[in-house]
Order: structure tokens, then sequence, then C-alpha cells
């Protein structure tokens, strides 16, 4: 008989063999399993069992044992019993094992990339990287989730034939990769094009808890808000939850030596474009005269009134103009005392080389109102101090809605080189107001102060705006108020006797934390007082 043939019948008799003996002791494997499954009973009833019920559940349980051994045939009818009731419990087979859970990420990628198949596939393609029935391990060649289970870095390639230079394709893919991955968080889009592929990163939210105060920064530096480590190469101590820590700040530099002496802020209602006005005003302050502009004419920077530096605030459109004329004239004359200073070879006079600073809120308001009324436009009346300030040592700083940015002047939009935008902008939106694509994408519910900035023809990056709220807001924090009150001028260190030179530290005081005792009532209780005259 052949090798094969002894083989086949050696596997049979086995197999026979196993299913008899797995018939016979079929009732004692029953019984096995049913045992088990009272031994697992008895010990998760101990465990649930507190301490203090566990000695009588002993007491019983030894007075029924000893009950049962004193019958007659007590431990037989006992054993019977155990073993049909271990015979009952165990007569079902072992169940099969629960088929693993589906892994996270392979759904949420594969939805992913079904997401991004109608506008990554080519119908001519031969070997197309998306096609409906492919798989997302193709396409994703790294990706990273969170702790919470949320896509955090994602890295994936493209066919070549996608019109990845176009914005509003670009502006597809970003949306769907947002709504897929979650629009709660923002996401940089890093854009490959030289070998197609597109690098998607969640990016950690912003500090939202650092109030005004005094930063360390040069006189001529004002510190915009703070950004991502990787947006800046510098860090400064700040004050964040009661502790000094070290956060990276977005820093826009003025002067007669500044590339972009003037700021344009924009930004959806309710997100902070006045605290950020707030926030430069306290800044300037030290080393600067102030005029600001309420356009809308809502109170927020009535705090400002009578302060040492401040010139005028002015909410009506009369006193705007006045204000702003003022302004153009001073300008006029700072350039002709800095050039004749130069020509004399002499050192420029000391009214000239204090900075000025504009400080305009909502002027756009004012110009519909100067245009119903057939007056000048506010806003014509900036061209002289946004062409010649960075020379006449004057600084005009503008914040508006974003809606209302076709309402503003050519001039002003060419001038203000140094951009700002607050609130979840659209990509449209961004591009228009920052004057270049914007590679993140907003969250759409953003905390109040947070936004974009970009700095003359550097790349956009993230912006948190200082918690500096109106202190005679009722409704804000005190604590938050307080901290606006101690960087306000209290005193007006120009009525006292002439210094030698304007006050200019090298670096900025430290205010300390102000008293209980010595706040300052910010009641207008007097009539205004300029501290100069407006002629």
């Amino acid at each position: 008989m052949p090798l094969h043939r002894h083989l086949s019948k050696g596997r049979a008799i086995a197999r026979t063999t196993g299913d008899h003996a797995s018939d016979m002791f079929a009732p004692l494997a029953a019984i096995g399993r049913g045992l088990r499954h009272h031994v697992g009973w008895a010990v998760s009833h101990w465990q649930a069992t507190p301490k203090e019920r566990r000695g009588p559940t002993l007491f019983l349980t030894a007075a029924l044992a000893i009950g049962v051994y004193l019958l007659p045939h007590g431990l037989l009818f006992a054993l019977i019993a155990l073993m049909a009731s271990a015979g009952w419990a165990g007569r079902s087979p072992r169940a099969a094992p629960a088929p693993p859970a589906p892994d996270v990420a392979d759904v949420k990628l594969g939805a992913l990339y079904a997401a991004l198949t109608p506008y990554l596939c080519g119908p001519e393609d031969p070997n197309p990287l998306y096609h409906f029935e492919g798989s997302h391990k193709n396409a994703f060649s790294a990706w990273e989730f969170d702790r919470e289970g949320r896509l955090s870095r994602l890295e994936l390639s493209y066919p070549a034939y996608f019109t990845d230079t176009e914005p509003a394709a670009r502006a597809r893919i970003e949306q769907v990769v947002q709504g897929k991955a979650g629009r709660a968080r923002e996401y940089r889009f890093d854009w490959d094009e030289e070998s197609n592929r597109l690098r998607i990163t969640a990016l950690a939210p912003l500090p939202t808890d650092i109030a005004a105060q005094r930063f360390v920064a040069a006189p001529g530096e004002i510190v915009l808000g703070f950004t991502d480590e990787d947006g800046t190469a510098r860090t400064i101590p700040v004050v964040q939850s009661g502790m000094t820590v070290q956060q990276p700040p977005v820093i826009w530099r003025t002067g007669p030596r500044s590339s972009e002496p003037h700021l344009l802020a924009l930004g959806v209602t309710g997100y902070g474009t006045s605290s950020l006005l707030r926030s430069i005003a306290l800044q300037a302050l030290p080393y600067a005269d102030l005029v600001v502009v309420d356009g809308a004419g809502t109170g927020e920077h009535a705090c400002l009134v009578n302060r040492p530096g401040v010139y005028t605030v002015e909410t009506s459109l009369h006193g705007t103009l006045a204000a702003l004329e003022w302004a153009a004239g001073e300008t006029e004359r700072r350039l002709a005392a800095l050039n004749a200073a130069r020509h004399a070879g002499t050192a420029p006079p000391e009214d000239v080389t204090r900075p000025l600073w504009l400080l305009l809120d909502h002027p756009t308001e004012l110009s519909e109102l100067a245009q119903a009324e057939g007056r000048t436009d506010p806003q014509d009346l900036l061209e002289l101090p946004l062409r010649h300030g960075r020379a006449a040592r004057v600084t005009v700083v503008i914040a508006d809605d974003l809606d209302a940015r076709d309402r503003i002047t050519a001039t002003v939009r060419t001038t203000t080189r140094a951009r700002v935008v607050l609130g979840p902008a659209g990509p449209d939106e961004g591009r228009a107001a920052l004057g270049a694509p914007l590679d993140i994408a907003p969250a759409a519910h953003a905390p109040v102060g947070r936004g974009y900035a970009r700095i003359g023809n550097g790349a956009p990056v993230r912006l948190q705006v200082p918690a500096t709220v109106d202190p005679l807001d009722d409704e804000a924090p005190a604590p938050l108020r307080d901290a606006v009150i101690a960087l306000l001028p209290h005193r007006d260190s120009r009525t006292e006797a002439a210094a030698a030179a304007p006050p200019r530290p090298e670096h900025p005081p430290v205010v300390p934390a102000a008293d209980p005792a010595h706040l300052v009532d910010l009641g207008k209780n007097e009539p205004m007082i300029r501290s100069r005259p407006i002629s």
C-alpha cells in the first residue's frame, strides 16, 4: 500500500477518535465550564460584598455547610445538586470571541480619503491615486492622533494634475480636511508643489489668559500679541495666571527706521479690534503723544480722556476733522523743522522728535457721516501723515470692521504695511485683509482677540491680543480692569520742572501692582481739559 494511503487512513482514524472522545467527554467539559462559571460568580460576589458584611456571610455559609453535612446523605445530595447546576450553567458551548473593534485611525482616515476622492481623482488616469475602491494607505504616508483620538498631523500625496497653484482649488481641499478632522481647531496647510505633497498640522490653542501689562520691549516696539513658537525667534517674560513665563511675541517696530510705520487692523465685530487699539495706546504712552478718534462713538476709549500725553479723544465728526487737520499741519511743521535742523547741522527740537500717534477706531463710520453732510472725508486728511509720517515721527493706527474694508480709501490700504485681522476670517477675506494667502484655516469659533498678523512682506502668523478691557466697563472682570488702570498715566510730569530731555527710558519701566488704596477714580467729575490746545 502506498505511503500516502497509510497517511490518509491514519488521519481518518485520528479524526474519528477525536470526534468520539469529544462526544464522550462532552458532559465533563460542560460540568467543567459550569464549575468555572460558579467560581467566577462566587469571586465577583465576594469582591462586591462590603467588608462589614463579609463576616456574617462567612458565618451563614459555614452554618449551611454544617447543616448539609448533618443531614442523612446530605453530602451526596449536595454533590449531585452542584454537578447538575454546573452542567446546566455550562451547557452552552464557549462563546466565540468577539470580533476586534475597528481601528479608529482606519475609520477616520478612510472617511477622509473617501471625501477627498471626488476632488483628487482623474477620470482618465489609468492608475489613479484616489479612486472609490482604493485605500487611504496608498495616498497617506504619515499620520498622528492625539490622546482624544483626533487627527493632529497628516501627510498625504496628491496627483500631479491637481491645480495646487489655484487658491480656489486649495480652499476646497482645506475645507474638506477641516470638516472631517474637526472645525474646532486651527490647521496649518503646507503645500509642497514640487513633490505634490500636503502636510496638515493641527495647531495648539494660543494662551488667552495674558492680561495687559508692561512688556519688555524697546521704545518704538509694540507687542501686538503672542503667537506660536515657530512664528518668531524671540521670547519675552510675561505674567500669565500669576506666574512669569516666556512667550513668543509679535513685535511691530515703528519709528523713522521702520519699513512698516503704520498699521491697519480689521476684524469681525466683537473680536477685539478696540482692545488692540487700547493695548497699543498703553504701550505708546510712556514715550509718545496720542490723538484718539472713536468713530463708532461707543466710549471704548473714554479711559484715555484727560490723561497725560493724550491730546484729545474725539467722537464727533467736527472734533475729528479739527484734530486731523491739526495733525496734518503738525506733520508739515515737523518735516520743516527736521529739514532745517539737518541743513544747519544741529540737533532737532525736542517737540518734533517726540513721537505722535494717531489712533483711529472705526473711521469709516465718520466717513459715511461726512459724505452725507457734504464735508471732508476724515480719511483724506490722513494722506499727509501716512505718506510722510515715518520721517516726521508720526504713526497712524486704524482699526475697523472687516466688512468695512471696501470703504477704506486706497491711500490707507497702500500705506499701512503692517496688517492685523481678528476673528474667523475666510480664505478670501484673510487674503484681502493681509495682502497674502493665509496658510492657516481658522476655527469655526475663536476666542476674543484671536487672529492673524503680517508685518511687511513676512508670512502671516497667528496672533492672540492681550486681554485689554475697557476699565469703565462694569461687566469686565475686575482683575483685567485693574491691570489696565495700573498702566494708565496718573499724573502729568510735564507740569513739573523741565527735564533736559523727554522721558525715553532704555527699558520700559516696571509698573508695580496697583494698590487698592491708591486706585484712580475714572469718573469724569471735572470738565475735559486738553493737555495741549489744537489750533
